[in-house]
């Protein structure tokens, strides 16, 4: 008989007796199949297949051949917390043999590679925000705890008490799975919350986001509760980010610092080239309509603060810039919020960084940047995404031959996304127009 895979092995150490075979489209939407450990060597060698165009946003049309979800043996994570004797695979999508270049894992791994070519490894933390709500008896969504009413809730000792079961629960799958959970906290909006995982490189994790969120949902679900990741849920509290820290190593050397305590050059030339393509970069980690609620002059939270930028500046250890430098080790980007897909967003974090990196471009004085701000509503951000040669460049990387207009066709689905909502005739227009004339 033949050997084993390394799945197969991995699955019967850990007594797991089914594996979602998971993958994200390019809205960050999660798709998998259950398969039975009986069928593990079928998925380690074949996949497991999908009809392409019923996943949603992965480029594809009803005639389509199949897309094969190919197993990362690596990103193998049992979650018997969850349910027991369940496991995860993180997958790449393939279609005839090859990978798909409308995948977002894979866009996100033809970018490692470019920067492996150039010399360069990425490392990459993310603060995943999210609100637990329920509805109320009149169909509302209020926060899913009914005390959580204080006009500052943020660090409030109580409020994370009063969750301490869901949040308990989080933390300890989060440290089973080996993440380093090392902070549980209220965050500024009522019924919002943050859990933060120690930093790895990159793939890991825009992975870990994915199965965080799948975790968050799940654990939530069981307590009646709804965990979301919207960018701003209200119109009068915080919406919710996702914060990306992001340096480089060069082998073992980090070249974010220069050794001194300052950071280094390098770093501020990686710095300046995110400013410079923030803008069209807003269309890939502010992805949404309602992204656009949580940015900009429209954005209010009756904490006072909304936490979330409104054009691109940097700054030191200062929360209320685009991109902040809290030491000589990493730089943060807050413009991204919590719809984005963090395969895409970490991948166009490092193209554009890159490109400051291989232009050594200068960075001004603290405080400064391009003298923009950001685009106004998702339209004006894909208007710009479609424009930014580099960005383009990035969604196409993973098909080289220029067989696939994987930029194109994202820029239309955000296109048709924001003229499906603009259809849509709402409350507020009948309290403003209804009887105005």
């Amino acid at each position: 008989m033949p050997e084993p895979s390394e799945l197969a092995k991995l699955a019967h150490k850990a007594g797991t007796t089914f594996i979602l075979a998971l993958f994200v489209d390019l809205n960050g939407k999660p798709c998998a199949k259950l398969v039975p450990v009986e069928a593990v060597e079928q998925l380690a060698t074949e996949g497991v297949g999908f009809a392409g165009y019923a996943v949603g946003a992965l480029g594809q049309e009803p005639k389509d051949p199949d897309v094969m979800a190919v197993p990362d043996v690596s990103s193998f994570t049992p979650i018997p917390f969850v349910k027991e004797g369940l496991a995860l695979v993180h997958c790449d999508p393939h279609v005839e043999g090859k990978p798909w270049p409308f995948a977002p894992r894979v866009i996100l791994k033809s970018m490692i590679a470019r920067l492996a070519e150039a010399g360069f490894q990425s490392w990459v933390g993310a603060e995943v925000e999210y609100f637990l709500l329920r509805r109320d008896a009149n169909g509302q969504l209020v926060p899913a705890d009914a005390h959580d009413t204080a006009a500052q809730p943020c660090y409030d000792a109580r409020g994370v008490t009063r969750m301490f079961d869901h949040l308990a629960a989080v933390s300890q799958a989060m440290n089973t799975l080996g993440w380093g959970n090392y902070a549980n906290d209220h965050e500024d909006g009522n019924g919002q919350f943050e859990q933060n995982f120690e930093y790895s490189d990159a793939l890991t994790t825009a992975d870990r986001v994915v199965t965080l969120r799948y975790l968050l949902n799940v654990i939530a679900h069981k307590r009646d509760m709804i965990a979301t990741f919207m960018a701003k849920p209200f119109s009068n509290r915080t919406g919710s980010g996702l914060h990306l820290h992001v340096s480089l190593t060069r082998g073992e050397e980090r070249v974010f610092s220069d050794g001194t305590g300052e950071v280094s050059e390098l770093a501020r030339s990686f710095v300046a080239g995110v400013l410079d393509h923030a803008c069209a970069l807003q269309g890939l980690i502010a992805p949404t309509v309602n992204s656009y609620k949580r940015t900009g002059g429209v954005a209010s939270s009756a904490s006072g603060a909304t936490w979330a930028p409104k054009s691109p500046t940097y700054g030191g250890n200062d929360r209320t810039h685009y991109i902040r430098i809290p030491d000589d080790t990493r730089i943060e980007i807050r413009g991204g919020d919590g719809s984005a897909n963090p395969y895409l967003a970490v991948a166009g974090v490092l193209a554009a960084g890159l490109e400051g990196v291989t232009k050594s471009l200068p960075l001004g004085p603290l405080g400064s940047g391009p003298e923009d701000v950001f685009p106004p509503t998702l339209l004006h951000a894909a208007e710009l995404l479609e424009k930014d040669s580099v960005l383009v460049d990035l969604l196409n990387g993973a098909s080289p031959e220029g067989e696939h207009d994987v930029a194109g066709y994202l820029v239309n689905l955000k296109k048709d996304e924001f003229f499906t909502w603009h259809a849509q005739v709402s409350p507020w227009e009948h309290e403003r127009y209804l009887t105005a004339i």
